[in-house]
């Protein structure tokens, strides 16, 4: 029997009825330019919920357009909200369900990357997790069909990251998708500039110069830019923005942006 992760979050973060959730991604893309930049390798993006990030996500799922029909396989880290543990976490699930139908998941890789001592198989870190599971239907609109690789990230190393982005590089088949948001519950002038710090740490490539203060992502996020930075990729910040600029108070916001890799 095939072992299906339910989402935890439609209703919540997004709607859970199929049109409506079309219709409001579809929204976001069609408000952002394509842009110049080459189609990405990896991107990172946010994952609040979509009134409040989507209009940011929305700037670098744009950049995938042109890959469609060319991604096969989608590897996905974001970090754990819920649950604490060492290392980084791999479903054992067959399928990954949302609104928008069921995405079969790469059994074969998550296998394999289940071989290292830093990756464990465990379904709760992913029973609730809503890092992971609010990309999904982003790249179900942008991408045709594609396989994923989902890994909640919890108390591991940019090495030991890294190390899982290796194996599961790919080539032009595969696509990274990083899930992170920034800083979290500041004023709206210091989110600007501790976020604007983070920005500029990303361009670079510096992963050392990112804390868990600047993005809840730190993990997945210093791993991919050690990554980069070995493979001699060009980080572009494609859209820098906080709550306060898309749906909420600008008293206490939560950081959010969208960089593409190449």
């Amino acid at each position: 029997m095939q072992q299906i992760r339910q989402p935890a979050v439609a209703g919540l973060f997004y709607p859970a009825d199929t049109q409506e959730l079309t219709a409001m991604i579809d929204s976001f893309l069609a408000a952002t330019p394509i842009g110049r930049e080459p189609p990405p390798k990896a991107i990172i993006v946010p994952h609040a919920g979509y009134i409040y990030s989507g209009p940011v996500a929305a700037a670098a799922y744009r950049r995938l357009e042109p890959l469609r029909g060319r991604i096969s396989r989608v590897v996905l880290l974001g970090p754990s909200h819920r649950v604490g543990f060492i290392g980084l976490a791999v479903s054992s699930a067959d399928q990954f369900h949302t609104p928008l139908g069921d995405i079969a998941l790469d059994r074969a890789m998550c296998e394999q990357l289940a071989t290292l001592p830093q990756v464990h198989r465990l379904d709760q870190a992913h029973a609730m997790e809503h890092s992971l599971e609010v990309q999904l239907p982003f790249l179900q609109r942008v991408l045709d069909a594609f396989q994923l690789v989902p890994l909640v990230v919890g108390e591991a190393t940019a090495e030991e990251v890294a190390e899982v982005l290796d194996i599961a590089w790919g080539g032009e088949e595969t696509l990274i998708v990083i899930s992170s948001d920034l800083s979290h519950y500041h004023s709206y002038a210091e989110a600007q500039r501790m976020d604007r710090s983070t920005c500029h740490a990303i361009e670079a490539l510096k992963s050392e110069s990112i804390d868990h203060e600047g993005a809840c992502g730190r993990n997945p996020v210093i791993g991919l830019l050690q990554v980069a930075r070995r493979k001699g990729l060009t980080a572009h910040t494609l859209d820098l923005r906080n709550s306060g600029d898309t749906a909420g108070s600008k008293e206490s916001v939560v950081g959010y942006g969208a960089w593409s890799f190449n």
